[in-house]
């Protein structure tokens, strides 16, 4: 008999308090069990137990061997499930790109309950608001607002989004509401900045009118997630996707402005220049954790389209 069955029977034996009792759990005979501890004890020279009529101890010794034997098993186990997931194309690393806001709110709670799961996966979230290189950055999967023009790449649709502005209900009551586009030229604005420069014309566009609206922001930010908390704050409108609000729309913390218009960083064009995909490499072999982790995205995001978060009222 190999040692490591040996050691799970020893464990059986402590924690069910006698050998008949670890026998019956694992379906081998008294006798049996009793002649497996003699050869144990005869093995090591050492009396593991101290065996009466009436009770089973364990020696001193034998606690040793018990404690020594309940690690090296759990050590096994984790060994067996990590070369399970690899067998599977589930272990090792699963790199993943993102926007901030989006990346925070979403992207990386799934990835924690994928991890949880699977603990054989490694993930590395790089959060940018700017477009990141796959192949350069050796990234499997990237969470983008748009259909990517490169061909060689694979775009799976996600979930519907639109750009929107919105702010907090309490600078809306201390600031008033911007009826038209160009009312925003008496109030606080939040800019996203790309590269160095703030993304600071804003279009619009209503039926068939359109209006380019240069804003001067009172503040200004590289990251989405900043641009969504200061107007959550009360600091200004901002210029969000209806993907990264839409929880605080639901906790009423934000609310949309001059929601009859169809609102850009660009002119509006029809289409999905806005909605989400998750993009990846086209390969031959695309590793099961990144189909596995293509599922669980697609399965968080059609939540939104059933609830109808993502719907806009005018055309995109």
């Amino acid at each position: 008999m190999d040692k490591l069955s040996d050691m799970n029977l020893f464990v059986h034996i402590v924690n069910a308090g006698g050998l008949a009792a670890a026998g019956r759990e694992m379906g081998i005979s008294p006798a049996r069990v009793t002649e497996r501890v003699n050869a144990m004890e005869k093995r090591y020279k050492a009396r593991l137990l101290n065996r009466t009529t009436r009770s089973v101890t364990v020696t001193e010794v034998g606690q040793t061997f018990y404690e020594t034997s309940v690690s090296i098993l759990a050590d096994v186990a984790q060994a067996e499930e990590t070369m399970d997931s690899a067998s599977q194309g589930l272990a090792g690393p699963l790199r993943v790109t993102a926007p901030s806001d989006l990346g925070q709110q979403y992207v990386s709670p799934l990835l924690q309950k994928l991890v949880k799961k699977h603990r054989g996966i490694v993930p590395h979230l790089h959060l940018s608001d700017g477009i990141v290189n796959l192949s350069e950055n050796n990234i499997d999967i990237a969470i983008r607002f748009g259909e990517p023009p490169d061909s060689s790449l694979v775009a799976k649709h996600l979930a519907s989004n639109y750009r929107t502005l919105c702010a907090s209900p309490a600078y809306l009551r201390k600031n008033g509401t911007p009826k038209t586009p160009e009312d925003l030229a008496n109030h606080d604005c939040l800019a996203m900045v790309r590269i160095v420069e703030p993304l600071s014309v804003w279009h619009f566009k209503k039926d068939d009118d359109e209006v380019v609206i240069p804003i001067k922001p009172t503040r200004s930010t590289n990251d989405g997630a900043m641009i969504r908390q200061w107007a959550a704050d009360g600091l200004g409108i901002a210029l969000k996707s209806s993907l990264d609000i839409a929880e605080n729309i639901n906790q009423k913390r934000l609310v949309r402005v001059l929601p009859k218009y169809a609102v850009g960083f660009q002119p509006i064009q029809p289409g999905m220049q806005n909605d989400l995909f998750a993009v990846y490499p086209s390969r031959r072999y695309v590793p099961e954790r990144v189909r596995l982790f293509m599922d669980v995205l697609t399965q968080r995001f059609a939540k939104f389209e059933t609830k109808g978060i993502s719907s806009n009222n005018c055309d995109r």
